[in-house]
């Protein structure tokens, strides 16, 4: 008896400690939520019969209990907009049967790869999915923006590559347009009109009274290229410039692209711009604490002949 209480006591031994090393490991394996943050995705997904919701609202509540759960086991977890015409693609793809549980999983680890998701750090849902859904739509626009710019091809006349050239002129106009801006916290919006679309990049930037300015570089990637398909294109491409200080009220200055450069807009076109409404062209109210100023000539050097 005392043999076989000894071998009992070790292996029970053996399976906690096997235990406890399985959950220090699932500490340590992170995990990807795919959310359906949409009502009208989560309704297309209603039709596979794996789906086991039928209500969202109680869909977004269990999907917030879950990470919190992970959250409080030590799990890094982050989330992932999930798609279901991008699913059925996928599924179709890959040969997989798109009414299962695991089909779905691994459609979540190809989304997850691609970048566009927001780490889970104990926010609600409802303030984590707008950033979601913004950072998915930037994604989107950056790799729109970066075929577009492959797709041109190289010039017939110097043989130069039309998108990387264009790319680089943009690239430069940033660079000056933030030297020129000088210290403060800037935001700049770029657009432009395209046969599809209306491609739109947003860069936030803070200098100081010394040194460069400080700005994320994947940020700075996507303003470039938005920016570059406008120069590419020489399409109606504008850029606008918003720069807060301390003690100061905000300055609004903008610029139009113009034979590959930013040609500075009056004090009264940044007004109307600023102020009018781009679906309705309604005027709207401008804002108190608000100079809307003219651009100003941010030292580019020209633009070389266009091809």
């Amino acid at each position: 008896m005392a043999q076989t209480g000894h071998t009992e006591n070790s292996t029970t031994h053996h399976t906690k400690h096997n235990t406890t090393m399985r959950r220090t490991l699932r500490r340590e394996a992170p995990s990807t939520i795919g959310l359906l943050a949409d009502a009208q995705d989560f309704a297309a997904m209603r039709r596979y019969r794996t789906f086991a919701f039928d209500d969202h609202t109680v869909y977004l509540q269990q999907v917030e209990s879950l990470l919190k759960a992970l959250a409080a086991q030590g799990v890094h977890t982050t989330v992932a907009l999930f798609d279901p015409e991008d699913y059925a693609e996928f599924c179709a793809e890959s040969g997989l049967d798109a009414d299962t549980g695991a089909s779905r999983s691994c459609f979540t680890a190809e989304i997850a790869a691609a970048g566009a998701t927001v780490a889970y750090t104990g926010q609600r849902l409802s303030d984590l999915i707008p950033v979601l859904v913004s950072r998915a739509v930037r994604q989107a626009t950056w790799e729109y923006a970066t075929l577009l710019l492959a797709d041109l091809g190289t010039c017939a006349d110097c043989g130069q590559d039309i998108g990387r050239a264009a790319f680089d002129r943009a690239s430069h106009l940033l660079m000056r347009l933030l030297e020129a801006a000088g210290p403060g916290t800037h935001h700049l919006v770029c657009s432009t009109p395209t046969d599809n679309d209306q491609l739109l990049a947003v860069l936030h930037t803070h200098r100081d009274t010394a040194g460069p300015a400080r700005l994320d570089s994947a940020e700075g990637a996507e303003f470039a290229t938005v920016l570059a398909v406008a120069i590419a294109l020489e399409s109606r491409g504008g850029v606008v410039l918003r720069t807060s200080a301390p003690d100061s009220p905000d300055r609004v200055h903008g610029w139009r692209l113009a034979h590959g450069a930013l040609a500075p807009l009056t004090a009264g076109e940044v007004f109307n711009a600023y102020c009018t409404d781009a679906d309705t062209g309604e005027p709207v109210s401008p804002e108190s604490g608000v100079e809307y100023c003219a651009g100003f000539d941010i030292g580019a050097d020209p633009a070389e002949p266009h091809h």
